[in-house]
């Protein structure tokens, strides 16, 4: 079993049982299909956490969640004037339905009881990974923001869209002084929706593979791949390409299939950023997540634009809505930490 890497440091969530009052060092930690991310932070009222000891754990490396956080708090406890730590708060892909956890992407399942008691912590909070990401919208820099398209000036006081594609397809929408201040979504579960005689053969060839094709199926790392392959069939050529790395390299190497495939991602990601934003009224849309980070050259390139804008007659309505892509490798630590400070501060 690996170590992890390690970066220098400067319906409602499950809990159980609930923090104390007291508490303010809290484990924050972000999970999703491919790694799960800790730190933690000194919570105090009115500023922004800062969090310490960041590490990241590949999840496939790691017999279950209660093993990365409990190898996580081994390695902090090691270090001269560590903080009592054995509270945690997790943003985590999926739903939680009683003590269990409803997720397609996870190497493995998650028991809430069985995973506090393993890993050894007084209490563990569970909340959305995409909850997390939009609550860490205010208090993550501004220069990690990258404008892809609208008017950065313009008025953004209102519903903010976050929208990530990684292992998944996450989806979110932070509202500015609502309680809750962030609304869960498992919109990447929606039906995926064609708009194009190309998009509508790949939904065609995925309709005949799966009885349910979502907007993930294709709206993800995984998903790039699956698109890719659907090309490949649609246009008579071998698959040369095995991983989204590889693809997007080829792409802006001259391989015109590699290229097409990549546009086509885009373009249909622009299109259903449109939709949601039309859906929720956005005044704004964050990018986040592994697959925008790869493709921030693309996205930059104008289909992405073109797709979220062309909505007919209400297309005027997201002309100006700006469209930010997030750079912040610790956005969703952040999030988690954010939000419990949020939540507890109204106790």
């Amino acid at each position: 079993m690996s170590r992890p890497e390690v970066e220098p440091a400067e319906r409602p969530p499950a809990e159980s049982p609930a923090f104390p009052p007291t508490s303010s060092c809290v484990i924050g930690a972000d999970v999703g299909g491919t790694y799960a991310r800790l730190a933690w932070a000194e919570l105090r009222p009115g500023t922004p956490p800062r969090i310490r000891d960041f590490r990241k754990y590949a999840c496939a490396e790691h017999p279950s969640l209660a093993a990365i956080l409990r190898d996580y708090l081994q390695q902090v406890r090691q270090s001269p004037g560590a903080p009592a730590l054995d509270h945690a708060v997790v943003a985590i892909a999926g739903i939680v339905d009683g003590d269990a956890l409803l997720n397609v992407n996870l190497p493995w399942p998650v028991s809430i009881a069985q995973t506090r008691q393993d890993a050894g912590l007084a209490s563990l909070e569970l909340i959305n990974d995409f909850v997390a990401v939009a609550q860490a919208m205010p208090p993550a820099e501004r220069d990690s923001l990258h404008l892809v398209c609208g008017d950065a000036s313009a008025d953004a006081r209102g519903p903010a869209l976050v929208l990530g594609p990684g292992t998944g397809l996450g989806v979110a929408v932070r509202l500015v002084g609502g309680r809750p201040s962030v609304l869960a979504s498992e919109g990447g579960h929606a039906a995926l929706a064609a708009a194009t005689p190309l998009e509508q053969d790949v939904l065609r060839l995925l309709s005949q593979r799966y009885a349910y094709v979502d907007s993930e199926r294709v709206l993800s790392g995984p998903g790039l791949m699956t698109l890719y392959d659907c090309l490949c069939e649609l246009r008579g050529q071998p698959v040369r390409w095995q991983a989204p790395d590889a693809l997007v390299q080829a792409s802006r190497n001259g391989d015109a299939l590699a290229a097409e495939c990549v546009d086509t991602f885009c373009g249909w990601l622009g299109s259903l950023a449109g939709d949601l934003a039309l859906t929720f009224a956005a005044r704004s849309v964050y990018l986040t997540g592994g697959v925008a980070g790869h493709l921030a050259a693309e996205l930059h390139g104008g289909t992405f634009e073109r797709r979220f804008r062309a909505k007919g007659g209400l297309s005027p309505a997201l002309a100006h809505t700006p469209v930010w892509r997030v750079e912040h490798g610790e956005l969703g630590v952040l999030g988690a930490l954010s939000w419990h400070a949020e939540q507890h501060a109204r106790i």
